[in-house]
């Protein structure tokens, strides 16, 4: 019993590493044809402390992984420092638009619930002092007044 009880709490904070997509048009193409919200991320991921934060504590977390499969696509603008990080030209302008969109103060991490059209539903500046449950709970209320 005890190694059945372990199993399953291993295996429940396990989660299958989720799909962020990097082209708005394809994300938005599958929030159309799935009817769901896209979720986008500005990160810094090999230099902003919060960026990574946010990807270790919410986006890495259980609980926003199964939400997100089941509600979400993801979107991410990373804009990496380190030359092994580098993106391609193609990527960095895409980034960029999104960016000249949705994040044109700069900020990181900087968080977009929109609908497939790209209309803004909520946004969250910096890492969100929150629980992941938490998280999930304010990006459901927000969707659900769309």
């Amino acid at each position: 019993m005890k190694l059945l009880m372990g199993f399953f709490l291993v295996f429940s904070m396990y989660t299958v590493p989720l799909l962020w997509l990097t082209d708005f048009d394809q994300a938005s193409a599958e929030a159309t044809k799935s009817n769901k919200m896209i979720l986008l991320n500005f990160s810094g991921s090999d230099w902003c402390g919060p960026c990574i934060r946010m990807e270790k504590e919410i986006f890495e977390s259980a609980v926003f992984g199964d939400y997100a499969q089941k509600n979400l696509v993801l979107l991410r603008a990373d804009f990496p420092r380190m030359k092994k990080n580098q993106l391609s030209e193609a990527q960095v302008k895409k980034n960029e638009a999104l960016a000249n969109k949705y994040d044109s103060q700069g900020k990181f991490p900087y968080t977009v619930l929109m609908n497939a059209k790209g209309e803004v539903v909520k946004e969250w500046e910096g890492f969100p002092q929150v629980t992941p449950a938490v998280f999930v709970a304010e990006i459901n209320k927000a969707s659900s007044v769309r």
